[in-house]
């Protein structure tokens, strides 16, 4: 220990000698394995913005509770989102099933773990931190994001570190990444010590996850101009508009539960302006699994915003089955509501006195709705370094 800290001493008096100043002596003895590790793709001296990105006045619903962003702590959460080192063979990350080019969502109906398939389609990470929900996964199982972040690495099939079936519990993975040197630099960084726990991964990656939004889409300027979701947007188009109309305006049904009059509304459970699910809300009709089973406990819902890509295109299949695959056939899901026998948990919502919604929408209606879905759609999250991989080779 003597010897250790006279070579630190040393080594800082001949630093200084030679004009280098304490800034960058911390930098070299603290990052040298995150510099080898990232390259230019973390800037140590001029870090991204994530705690203060620019939110419309008009969004306030946040779900962040007691785990603010910071600019250290969401950079930590983006390197461990990334690293396939938290799966137990080391081939899956977080981003394996949430990939930027596809609004964090997977195009795949299962997503592919150590073990297997998940168990539901993984849902967009889209404005997560912009819901009152504060429970995640499609059936609420976790009660928070923070919760959330580390199921997926204690699931024997996605992440391998279960504790179960032959696999290492968490534990394991907290000293495979303790000894990680880049793993020790950055907590250390971020929380004073080199110690990893549980509790700090998930600070972490709910950060880095609560930093991805999107407020760049022909909806925000129109939202922004119009001051009101009521009232015509100038930079939407006749459809567009109708859109809208159609999506927030209720339907109005007769006693056997078909619409009369009114619109869809969808904003009854996506609620504008984020879009988010109305924590209220119940199984939404499909109430089977991938593999066939019954599945009525799915309730949440994510964000509507970056249903598609910026060319019209769907990130990936919808639902917690991925059973839909076009913005069409999600609207007409909704346009013809069956009441199953497997189906306990129906939203009342689309059970109007007591029938199936039965909307009998016009192919101008549907055309419309998935014109106005479109404009939610932004561009940035696509393409900003700051949500990439920061690794050089992963």
């Amino acid at each position: 220990m003597y010897k250790k800290t006279v070579s630190l001493a040393l080594i800082t008096l001949l630093l200084y000698s030679c004009g280098t100043s304490d800034k960058d002596y911390q930098e070299i003895d603290l990052f040298d394995n995150s510099k080898i590790e990232f390259g230019s793709n973390i800037n140590f001296d001029a870090l991204d913005n994530y705690e203060n990105q620019i939110i419309p006045t008009y969004i306030t619903k946040d779900n962040t509770g007691g785990n603010p962003i910071t600019d250290k702590g969401a950079t930590l959460g983006r390197v461990l989102f990334y690293d396939k080192k938290l799966s137990s063979n080391n081939t899956i990350s977080c981003a394996s099933c949430h990939q930027q080019e596809n609004a964090f969502s997977d195009p795949n109906v299962a997503s592919l773990g150590v073990n297997g398939t998940t168990g539901r389609h993984s849902m967009r990470l889209i404005n997560t931190r912009f819901s009152t929900e504060s429970k995640f996964f499609w059936d609420e199982r976790a009660i928070n994001l923070e919760t959330q972040t580390t199921m997926p690495i204690m699931d024997h099939n996605e992440m391998g570190y279960s504790g179960t079936n032959g696999d290492l519990p968490i534990s394991g993975l907290i000293s495979k990444l303790s000894a990680i040197g880049y793993y020790k630099e950055l907590f250390k960084w971020v929380y004073g010590t080199e110690e990893i726990t549980e509790n700090k991964i998930q600070s972490a990656l709910a950060q880095f996850i609560r930093s991805i939004q999107s407020f760049d889409s022909k909806y925000d300027t129109g939202r922004a101009l119009a001051g009101a979701d009521n009232v015509p947007f100038s930079n939407f188009t006749n459809q567009e508009n109708n859109g809208k109309n159609l999506f927030i305006t209720p339907p109005v049904f007769d006693a056997t539960g078909n619409r009369i009059s009114g619109g869809l509304g969808c904003v009854g459970c996506h609620r504008a302006p984020e879009f988010d699910i109305d924590p209220n809300s119940r199984n939404n009709g499909i109430a089977g699994s991938i593999n066939g089973g019954p599945d009525p406990t799915n309730t949440r819902s994510p964000s509507l915003r970056n249903l598609a890509k910026p060319d019209g295109t769907p990130n990936g299949p919808m639902m917690h089955t991925g059973v839909i695959t076009t913005l069409q056939a999600a609207i007409g899901h909704y346009g013809t509501i069956t009441i199953g026998n497997n189906n306990t948990n129906l939203d009342p919502r689309l059970k109007p006195n007591g029938f199936g919604q039965q909307l009998h929408l016009n192919a101008t209606e549907v055309n419309s709705v998935i014109a106005f879905l479109k404009t939610l759609s932004g561009n940035n999250v696509y393409v900003d370094s700051k949500w990439s991989n920061p690794f050089i080779n992963n």
